[in-house]
């Protein structure tokens, strides 16, 4: 062998290991040339896309065609009243989460921020959710999250396999949607709530709403990413079912505004959600 076939092996090594670093949670952050090349890779992780099929879709493929009548009263109180009541009474739902603006971060070094959470819910807690991550800044990634209970697994970036929790992560796919927890009380807290109108969103016409959430509902159904903040929200309400079917809102963190756009559809679909494969329970 060449001693230029010598040189280029050793610099293929040496990239290797960059990259294996760019990905590893929680290490240090990888210098700027070789990652910086690879960043347009998409990383796929195929065992956890694997197990997250149907959880990664976030269209209304099969979902069945919406009531027009008897619709709710176009009265702001009466609209989120029965929104409370529907919400509280719901069994499943699909749901996505997309993030804007500042970084919010899932891990304790800060280094994995989410950009989208895509996947569905089933009472009383059990969810499984695709992640759209970002590794130190630059490396967008995906990673699988199922929830049963007070268990939570995540998807290893680098082997695809699911893994407790680490300590410090806070992301809880399960507390996207909890309607007795979050979405009924959060409906009910509602402060200087407004109609807007009523307007053409997700496939029907929607009743468009504003309100002050509290903090506390706010933090559960943003899975903790949101902590201590009253938030301003619009909401987007089926007018016969009282489902929210959208949501918009802006939240604050040291780095600046952070924009959250909610998509719900699926209510009361059947969703068979289970750990794992080759996860201890």
């Amino acid at each position: 062998m060449s001693h230029h076939d010598d040189h280029q092996r050793a610099n293929d090594d040496h990239r290797a290991g960059h990259r294996a670093n760019g990905i590893r949670v929680g290490g240090e952050r990888p210098g700027a040339g070789p990652l910086r090349r690879s960043t347009t890779r998409r990383i796929v992780v195929s065992l956890a896309a694997g197990a997250l099929a149907v959880a990664a879709c976030s269209g209304d493929e099969g979902e069945a065609e919406e009531p027009t009548e008897p619709t709710i009263p176009a009265d702001a109180e009466q609209i989120v009243a029965a929104s409370a009541q529907a919400m509280g009474d719901t069994t499943s739902v699909r749901f996505r989460l997309e993030r804007g603006g500042a970084p919010v971060f899932i891990d304790p070094a800060e280094a994995v921020s989410l950009s989208t959470a895509a996947g569905e819910f089933t009472v009383p807690r059990s969810a499984r959710a695709l992640l759209e991550v970002e590794v130190a800044g630059d490396l967008a990634t995906e990673l699988g999250a199922v929830a049963i209970d007070d268990e939570v697994w995540l998807s290893n970036p680098i082997t695809g396999r699911f893994e407790t929790l680490p300590p410090g992560y806070d992301i809880d796919p399960s507390l996207f949607f909890d309607p007795e927890d979050g979405w009924r009380p959060l409906m009910e807290s509602l402060d200087d709530v407004e109609l807007v109108g009523s307007e053409e969103r997700g496939g029907g016409q929607r009743y468009h709403v504003t309100g002050t959430a509290p903090a506390e509902q706010v933090e559960t159904i943003t899975a903790r990413l949101v902590r201590g903040q009253e938030v301003e929200m619009d909401f987007w309400i089926q007018p016969v079912t009282g489902e929210v079917r959208s949501a918009e809102f802006t939240t604050q963190v040291p780095d600046g505004a952070v924009t959250w756009v909610l998509e719900l559809s699926g209510y009361g679909e059947e969703f068979d959600i289970g750990p794992p494969e080759g996860v201890e329970t």
